[in-house]
């Protein structure tokens, strides 16, 4: 398969090479132990927030740090946690006296390991609290997970946690946020193609020319279901009918909606989503209020995409409107 890399082992060091590039204005970069971190961290008084997880599913996670959002985003190989070491030092680097929380999506080697850095950052007498993001309604248990899987909720997680240490908040209220955010938020993601990990050189499972996958993980992990392929009306009602089931939704709510593609989906795809989960909200009388669309949480060059849904309330509105300045969201200044 073609890829614009050179040595495969050297994908991901040179990738958050490329972003410190970029974003000189935004994030500094360690690359032994290797992580981003905000320009200005760590901020004296100001919880700090740190994520992470394999790469491929860019811009989550190194695309989320600075003002508004993360403080420091641990990149792990493709698809595959990073170590405790890395998710220390990162800890470290963003604590400004206020305690850190950790965002985690819970895939088992990210709880893992995680879970030790948080020790160790314990040892330090770095208060830390750690929030699982589990908002895949597809499955309970997966390859990689007890329980659900942490999907594209984990942007909505982050950057309203992000807004509420910005504003000041201490570290119970911002991880209570964090948590609040997760159980209102819902998501479920279909799969027109397989990646290709940039070792491996070939896609990480057989899918048919005429056949999709509903309820894909963002690794491609099996999800519920493979079908024929389908008008793209008829997979968003199959996408939404159980996210809607789940919290439930109901008549009346407000929402955030966020139609995300997995990196190999064009936008006009993603909008032609988008327009059909808003008919079907609006017929349930579920008010959207908020919205995005775009390529959030990829997984590499997947086509598919995924829908999620966070039921509302004038906190979180508000935290989410608060201003962000990072690589892949700005707005409010």
């Amino acid at each position: 398969m073609k890829k614009l890399i050179n040595d495969p082992k050297n994908v991901v060091a040179e990738a958050v090479a490329g972003i410190a590039a970029a974003h000189p204005d935004l994030v500094t970069v360690s690359y032994d132990p290797i992580f981003i971190v905000r320009k200005d961290a760590p901020t004296p008084g100001k919880v700090g927030i740190v994520s992470g997880g394999g790469s491929g599913h860019e811009p989550l996670h190194g695309g989320f740090v600075g003002s508004g959002m993360l403080d420091a985003a641990v990149p792990g190989p493709v698809f595959t946690s990073p170590t405790p070491d890395p998710i220390l030092a990162a800890t470290i680097a963003v604590n400004g006296g206020a305690g850190v929380l950790h965002i985690v999506k819970n895939y088992t080697g990210d709880v893992l390991n995680f879970e030790t850095a948080a020790d160790l950052a314990g040892a330090e007498d770095i208060d830390v609290r750690t929030v699982i993001v589990d908002d895949d309604v597809a499955v309970k248990d997966s390859l990689y997970t007890a329980g659900r899987r942490g999907v594209a909720g984990t942007v909505l997680v982050e950057k309203i946690a992000g807004a509420a240490a910005e504003r000041g908040d201490d570290l119970d209220a911002v991880a209570a946020v964090a948590t609040k955010v997760n159980a209102q938020t819902r998501s479920m993601g279909v799969a027109l193609t397989a990646p290709v990990v940039p070792h491996a050189g070939e896609p990480s499972f057989d899918l048919p020319e005429d056949e999709i996958e509903i309820g894909i993980g963002i690794h491609g992990e099996p999800g519920r279901a493979r079908i024929k392929l389908e008008p793209a009306d008829a997979i968003v009602d199959r996408l939404l009918a159980p996210i809607l089931e789940d919290l439930p939704f109901a008549s009346g709510d407000q929402v955030l909606l966020f139609v995300n593609g997995m990196g190999g989906t064009p936008q006009v795809e993603l909008y032609i989503l988008f327009r059909r989960a808003a008919e079907v909200l609006a017929e349930k009388g579920i008010t959207v209020s908020r919205t995005l669309v775009g390529n959030f949480v990829t997984s590499l060059e997947m086509q598919g995409a995924s829908i999620t849904v966070l039921k509302l309330d004038d906190e979180l509105t508000e935290l989410w409107d608060a201003p962000v300045q990072t690589a892949a969201l700005r707005w409010g200044r």
